[in-house]
């Protein structure tokens, strides 16, 4: 038979204190191991990644989200739409003339597109639920500005021929989302009021570089001022698309061209000069683009000349500012006219019993 050893009391107190240091050491071992690996980690990985994100903020706060920015891989097909003598017409470029289909227009105005695209999150949501909605309601035009003349911070064109890139961009997404929910844009290259510059900026700059320009009739008729607007006409229409890659001038989803938003005069003596000025530039925007379409932007006056139509003018004044609903429209080169109405502000001393 085996003898069972007896273990004394300094025995067991020996063991035990040898089985704690085995067992600190195997732990300072591994804290040791753990460290070094924790420490490869932090110096490979996370401290890079850190340093990005940090660089990606600082360039976002300094230069806009809109910046950054990814290229469309695919758009969904649009064809461009012309004009008969009668109606509108989807060009099919394989497709034979006779089976040319007609296009109607259903749509809206939603002037600040470009505006609200400016800057990412909130503002460019609002303009795609906006564009997205239309779709919805089964719209298929929305008019819209393509100008902001000025100092502003949210002015596309600083001076003559000096852009922001920034806003550009603002209308490059704006004419992708167009194009995403199948929606066609009229872009107004200008307005005749004085927000966002107006023809009044224009004037105002020519003043600036010595030009004795005394009204903002001289936008009319002016050679420097007319060609401060061509080079803006040509910027635009030149364009490519940061986000497409598209050229304006090649971009189906791009209805028309508008010379103007209610183009006027502060003379009806100019009136002439109006149908020059309106003649010169259609046939400007023709000479670089044939594929889409040009209207002027009238609000629908009938001018003092014609014979007949006054009576219909919302006041005797609508006949003072230049403007001519009938030979406006009839130039060569503008495709399709418009009309604006206010009847809150223009009719509003009437009734609807009068009617």
């Amino acid at each position: 038979m085996r003898r069972r050893q007896k273990i004394t009391t300094n025995d067991f107190k020996f063991k035990i204190k040898k089985a704690m240091e085995i067992i600190q050491n195997r732990y300072l071992q591994r804290a040791t191991r753990d460290e070094g690996m924790e420490a490869e980690w932090r110096d490979k990985k996370l401290y890079p990644l850190l340093g990005m994100l940090l660089l990606s903020i600082l360039f976002y706060l300094n230069l806009g989200n809109n910046l950054i920015s990814f290229p469309i891989l695919w758009q969904p097909q649009m064809d461009f739409v012309s004009a008969n003598s009668t109606h509108f017409i989807i060009v099919n470029a394989g497709a034979a003339a006779e089976s040319q289909s007609t296009f109607y227009i259903n749509g809206w105005n939603s002037y600040w597109l470009m505006q609200e695209s400016v800057w990412g999150g909130p503002s460019r949501s609002r303009v795609s639920k906006m564009l997205q909605r239309g779709a919805q309601m089964g719209l298929t035009v929305c008019r819209t500005w393509a100008f902001n003349d000025g100092h502003g911070p949210n002015a596309l064109q600083i001076s003559p021929g000096v852009f922001n890139e920034r806003v550009f961009r603002g209308l490059d997404y704006v004419i992708v989302e167009a194009r995403k929910h199948g929606i066609r844009l009229i872009l107004s290259l200008l307005n005749n009021l004085n927000n966002f510059g107006g023809k009044a900026q224009y004037v105002r700059w020519a003043q600036e570089a010595g030009i004795n320009a005394s009204s903002t009739d001289s936008f009319f008729s002016d050679p420097i001022i007319k060609d401060y607007y061509k080079a803006y006409i040509k910027a635009i229409l030149s364009r490519k698309n940061t986000l497409s890659g598209v050229k304006y001038a090649d971009e189906p989803a791009i209805f028309a061209w508008e010379l103007m938003n209610e183009p006027r005069c502060a003379s009806n003596s100019s009136a002439p000069i109006l149908q020059a000025w309106i003649t010169e530039m259609a046939a400007f925007v023709k000479s670089l683009d044939q594929k889409h379409l040009v209207t002027v932007g009238l609000e629908g006056f009938y001018g003092l000349h014609t014979t007949r139509g006054l009576e219909v003018n919302p006041g005797e004044w609508a006949a003072s500012l230049g403007s001519d609903f009938i030979n406006n429209s009839a130039i060569e080169n503008i495709d399709f006219a418009s009309v604006h109405a206010y009847p809150d502000s223009w009719l509003s001393q009437f009734s609807l019993n009068m009617i």
